[in-house]
């Protein structure tokens, strides 16, 4: 994930950002499209831009004044002509570029030429993606510039957090609840009377994406008088026009997901994490407030400040994930700890292909069917030596969960 097209509405307009560690500039294009490549002169590798954001007409290596154009080809070089008597391959020295796509005005970069589409990345995820990234309205937008802090952990801890661990709401963050009060104020203290099968759901698909879902509760943290509920309200009657009462559920729940490998969401917060790994014990997180695109002035603020209280850098919530994340990093950096096992066996066989919802569904909120399925799909890509591996297993990817009846059987059975 590199950004959204709101990040950088006008031609010219760019920023500057991480593939893994690789710098990146993205900008955009005077024909609309966006374009992106490795922020590293060709000449002596100096970093080519500094800026976090700006609009440029081209940019300007301070070492030696190469100037690369908006696209990253390499447009002029001081002295070309006496230094390099007329023989430099400008086009061959261009700035290394990436492969873009976009979905839903999200942009989406890639190295590799022999990956698949973005849309086929994202497979039956956008099934769920575009109940929200369109909903009811113009679509989302996100908000930035982002927060950025440096978090000591590996990237995967906060992914795998994100896309399935609802498990840890209750009691990692009881005290935090107790005081924000709302839909999730009755889960702080993981209480034996939680309404454990009608909490919500978790999904999980082909590529290792997924979320968990608690149904009803997408004005999540927000505070009742403000514009997002009004907003929910008003929209949720033209997502069940558009996609169906099954969908208009998850419009109105709320949902902690992940798009494999380091972008999170939390829709109903409204928080957007991407997560940039800075070697495997450090990441830097970026942190961007997800609003809907035709929401008025006043309701984005709203949202900006709710998502910014809880989920930004010094955020009521935020805090107790980061102690947590960290702890599962560096507890683990000794040769006998990590030769231990962990368990994520939460939810097995409470978990299949369901009859209305794509990929495995699993019965509860309180699972970890989603977080199987980000490490079932991250041990895939370690283990497969190109793309076409990959593609090879698309028809079996789901054979680990093994309960194929479930839902059939569960369903029949409340009729």
């Amino acid at each position: 994930m590199l950004g959204h097209k709101s990040l950088l509405p006008k031609p010219g307009d760019f920023i500057t950002t991480y593939m893994a560690e690789d710098k990146i500039i993205l900008s955009h294009q005077s024909d609309g499209t966006f374009r992106a490549f490795i922020n590293s002169c060709t000449h002596r590798g100096n970093q080519i831009c500094h800026a976090d954001s700006g609009n440029a007409k081209a940019f300007v290596c301070n070492y030696h004044g190469w100037v690369y154009g908006q696209d990253g080809s390499l447009v002029d070089v001081p002295l070309e002509s006496r230094c390099y008597h007329n023989k430099l391959d400008k086009q061959e020295l261009a700035a290394k570029s990436v492969r873009v796509e976009t979905y839903k005005g999200f942009i989406f970069g890639c190295h590799d030429p022999e990956a698949p589409s973005l849309e086929d990345y994202l497979g039956e995820f956008r099934f769920y993606l575009d109940t929200i990234w369109e909903g009811g309205g113009a679509g989302l937008e996100l908000l930035g510039p982002p927060m950025k802090s440096l978090l000591h952990c590996n990237w995967k801890v906060p992914v795998e957090n994100f896309v399935g661990d609802g498990y840890h709401v209750g009691w990692t963050h009881a005290a935090a609840l107790g005081q924000i009060g709302g839909p999730f104020a009755g889960l702080a203290g993981n209480r034996a009377d939680i309404p454990f099968d009608d909490l919500g759901l978790q999904f999980t698909t082909r590529h290792g994406h997924g979320f968990g879902l608690v149904d009803n509760a997408a004005a999540g943290i927000h505070r009742k008088g403000d514009g997002w509920n009004k907003y929910l309200e008003d929209t949720r009657g033209e997502v069940r026009r558009k996609f169906g009462a099954d969908r208009e559920r998850l419009y109105v729940g709320h949902w902690n997901g992940a798009i494999f490998p380091n972008c999170s969401f939390l829709y109903g917060t409204n928080t957007f994490k991407i997560w940039h790994p800075r070697g495997p014990h450090e990441i830097e997180v970026w942190t961007y407030t997800m609003v809907p695109s035709d929401a008025d002035p006043a309701t984005k603020s709203a949202i900006q400040r709710e998502a910014t209280r809880t989920f930004g850098t010094a955020g009521t919530l935020e805090s107790d994930d980061g102690e947590n994340m960290s702890s599962a990093t560096y507890v683990n950096r000794g040769v006998i700890t990590r030769d231990g096992m962990m368990n994520s066996t939460m939810g097995v066989g409470y978990e299949g292909p369901h009859p209305v919802y794509p990929g495995i569904v699993g019965i509860s909120f309180i699972g970890e069917t989603s977080y199987r399925g980000f490490y079932r799909f991250w041990k895939e890509m370690i283990d497969a030596p190109d793309w076409a591996s990959v593609k090879a297993n698309d028809d079996n990817w789901d054979s680990v969960f093994t309960n194929r009846n479930f839902w059939n059987e569960k369903l029949n059975a409340a009729e």
